[in-house]
């Protein structure tokens, strides 16, 4: 009889299975469905997987429910079927591998590193009902895998451990620096899941068995718990049409003695390794005399703290113009935005610029191919406007257009040019565009956006490494008061700020009384808001609004004005209607948001001279 897996970790080397995922893709079957589901559908599928890797010498085998949560599976209508298709995953295991094999409910992140604007009571929600699944059928201990931060991991153990006294093993998704994505340490990480009663710490996934060597290596202490390893089969690679990753059994094997070495005590594959490579480790690891594992008690280690500023970064920043926000808190002051061109001519853009910089516009703001139209880069229009103009740029960044790693990338280009006001922005669906067939990306939400912009401010990259120095962005959050349940929309905007926004920008506003409402809602806040007007630049332009634009509503009064009004006449009457609303706007706020229509720039230099006018500065 096999001893209790507790009880092995602490005296035996067990070898682990391999990737299912990618195994099942390279069997055949395509990307983009659910592989959990098959645990239903196509459960002989799934166990002859499992007999594979048992056959080749794993004893410890991980159910196919890695994603089996609510959130994942959801995305297939299976949300429903959370309790079904993890327990039918412990009983394919089961069918499939000896009495000699333990049997790990696998329980994979639902953040998953993308920060998602998720409350922690919903993560509970979700992962108690799949572990609770799990246990239920009868595993032998708990694979939390692949996680990138220390609270997301803690709350899934925390739930495991008000279920159960079961072995709860947790794994980590990490690079070389031996960090997470929340910025502690491995070895202070370890340190807190054994207080929350974890029973090992592993590393699996994003490395190859070079790059998790590293990062054990990084750690530069001994850990207070066994440790286990599940690499990758090195980097993947796009061969004939199909990814296929790159490195051999027998690397597996050799690494496989030198993880032993460094006292791990389960020695598995992750993404890209085959029965192949689990028979290659379990060769190299038999007759292997396991060391004693001491549990080493310590000090708790203090959260990496980001890096210090550079001597000559820190006086940049000592020297640095004041903010948007501390100007607004001072003065009455106006930001104008102005449409990136849709072409290759800038003259019309860099014209506006200039002449909005004469009647001293605080700052220019550009959208990031707003409507899900092709523009140019704000980015490059930033810098140009910057240099040559000498007025300060406001980038809006949209979700829809970049994955992760363009978004940091984007966001670093932005630091180094010396550009740190930014908008983050959802950005209108990519098939409302004009290019439908590409695809909207939405990685990350604009709350999600907001926060790891502002981690950047403390000096750690989206993935949790070190930047050498930190960013010092001044964050904006968009809000549209054009909605019927106006607290709602406040209360969704509390949030935002409770994320990190720094100010808040809105979506025009026609209606005078309503800008006083959003004045009375939204007084208890703490940050700034600049108020959207734009004026209204034909009667057609004014019917569009009111008949079209979700939100908008123009009084009979407006639209009578306008009606009829095109060319100069509308544009002129539209500056006098904008005019009174800044009227009323100006006694609320002191934030003032100027969108210019159609790139008729004369319209907001001239409501910017009105502003500064108006206000005696």
């Amino acid at each position: 009889m096999k001893p209790l897996l507790r009880e092995a970790l602490g005296t035996r080397i067990l070898t682990g299975d391999g990737a299912m995922g990618t195994y099942l893709y390279q069997m055949g079957f395509p990307i983009g469905i659910s592989y959990e589901e098959f645990n239903v559908t196509r459960p002989n599928v799934i166990e002859d997987v499992h007999r594979r890797y048992y056959e080749a010498g794993a004893r410890v085998i991980e159910t196919n429910t890695f994603s089996a949560n609510h959130e994942s599976l959801s995305k297939y209508g299976l949300d429903q079927e959370v309790e079904a298709i993890n327990r039918a995953g412990v009983r394919n295991a089961r069918a499939a591998v000896g009495k000699d094999a333990y049997v790990v409910g696998a329980v994979g992140a639902i953040r998953a590193g993308k920060r998602k604007n998720m409350r922690t009571v919903n993560l509970q929600q979700m992962f108690r009902q799949q572990i609770n699944a799990l246990l239920e059928e009868g595993v032998d201990g708990i694979l939390l895998e692949t996680f990138y931060d220390l609270d997301e991991i803690r709350v899934a153990l925390r739930v495991a451990r008000e279920l159960s006294d079961i072995p709860v093993l947790c794994q980590f998704a990490v690079e070389k620096d031996a960090v997470t994505q929340d910025g502690y340490t491995l070895a202070d990480a370890c340190d807190r899941l054994r207080e929350d009663g974890a029973d090992m710490i592993g590393f699996n996934c994003r490395s190859g068995p070079n790059g998790i060597m590293r990062a054990i290596e990084a750690i530069g202490q001994e850990l207070s718990l066994p440790m286990s390893v599940y690499p990758n089969a090195g980097l993947p690679d796009y061969v004939d049409g199909k990814y296929m990753f790159t490195a051999t059994p027998e690397y597996f094997g050799q690494s496989a003695r030198k993880f032993a070495d460094r006292g791990a005590r389960i020695i598995g594959g992750c993404c890209g390794t085959t029965p192949e490579h689990v028979a290659a480790i379990a060769a190299a690891l038999e007759g292997y005399e396991a060391k004693q594992v001491t549990i080493v008690e310590k000090q708790p280690i203090p959260r990496r703290e980001a890096v210090e500023l550079s001597s000559q970064h820190a006086e940049q920043k000592e020297l640095a113009e004041p903010t948007l926000v501390d100007l607004v808190k001072q003065r009455h002051t106006v930001i104008v935005e102005l449409d990136p061109p849709r072409d290759l001519d800038i003259r019309k853009f860099m014209a506006g610029a200039a002449a909005l910089k004469e009647v001293r516009a605080d700052a220019v703001t550009m959208a990031d191919n707003s409507l899900a139209v092709t523009r140019m880069s704000n980015l490059a229009l930033a810098s140009l406007i910057q240099q040559q103009v000498g007025i300060r740029p406001l980038a809006h960044i949209a979700c829809r257009d970049r994955n992760l790693i363009g978004t940091q990338s984007h966001m670093m280009g932005l630091d180094a040019l010396g550009i740190n006001h930014v908008l983050a922005v959802t950005g209108d669906p990519a098939r409302f565009g004009d290019l439908p067939d590409s695809k909207s990306v939405y990685d990350l939400t604009s709350f999600e956006m907001i926060r790891m912009i502002k981690q950047l401010n403390e000096g750690v990259s989206f993935s949790g490494k070190g930047l050498k120095q930190k960013a010092n962005f001044v964050v904006g959050a968009a809000f549209n008061p054009n909605v019927k349940y106006l607290d709602k929309a406040i209360g969704r905007l509390e949030r935002k700020i409770e994320t990190g926004a720094d100010y808040i920008m809105t979506q025009p506003v026609y209606d005078p009384e309503l800008i006083v409402k959003v004045a009375e809602g939204t007084k208890h806040l703490k940050v700034p808001i600049f108020i959207g007007i734009m004026p209204l630049a034909s009667g057609r332009n004014a019917e569009y609004l009111h008949n079209e634009v979700p939100g908008i509503e123009l009084s009979d009064e407006v639209r009578r004005r306008m009606s009829g009004l095109e060319g100069e006449a509308g544009r002129a009457e539209g500056v006098k209607i904008a005019e009174e609303l800044l009227d009323v706007a100006m006694q609320h706020f002191n934030g003032i948001y100027l969108i210019t229509p159609f790139m008729f720039y004369d319209m907001t230099v001239r409501l910017t001279k009105y502003v500064r006018e108006k206000a005696g500065c």
